[in-house]
């Protein structure tokens, strides 16, 4: 399963996440971006990374909601790959970049404004499967830039 970086958004606290051409990605995260769990909070690897899908953005956009890229503090949003195929253990090769799937990401009410009536449980794994943002912890560093191409290089045994 094939795809491409569509986008890379940091912030420097908060959401929405603003798009930049390219970035590091370090095992404490991307380049230029603010993570209060991750920054704040002790470090939590398995989190350094927030990946969501332009095809799920858009059927949720065409549903209605207000969400935009970035909107939902996703970190890399990349397109062309089966969103409801990923699971926990899932490796991404993504430019120099190696992301292994940690958990999905479970939403929260900063990012209701995404979402009609800040419902943002439309993300949410165990009421949408296959809806949710999935976070990853970094096992090769590198840059990444806009149209790298996403491959899924160990999909594990469901």
């Amino acid at each position: 399963m094939n795809g491409k970086v569509h986008s890379i958004n940091v912030s420097s606290g908060g959401v929405p996440k603003s798009r930049v051409g390219s970035a590091e990605i370090m095992k404490r995260g991307v380049e230029g971006d603010f993570n209060r769990v991750r920054d704040g909070m002790g470090g939590d690897t398995d989190r350094a990374v927030c990946i969501f899908s332009l095809e799920i953005i858009e059927r949720l956009k065409y549903e209605g909601h207000p969400i935009e890229i970035g909107s939902t503090g996703e970190n890399l949003t990349i397109r062309g790959v089966e969103w409801d195929s990923l699971s926990e253990g899932a490796r991404l090769e993504i430019g120099d970049v190696v992301l292994e799937l940690s958990e999905p990401c479970a939403p929260c009410s900063k990012i209701g404004g995404s979402f009609i009536g800040r419902r943002f449980s439309r993300v949410d794994h165990d009421q949408e499967y296959g809806w949710s943002r999935w976070l990853a912890r970094v096992l090769r560093e590198g840059r990444v830039s806009v149209g790298d191409s996403v491959n899924i290089v160990i999909t594990p045994d469901q």
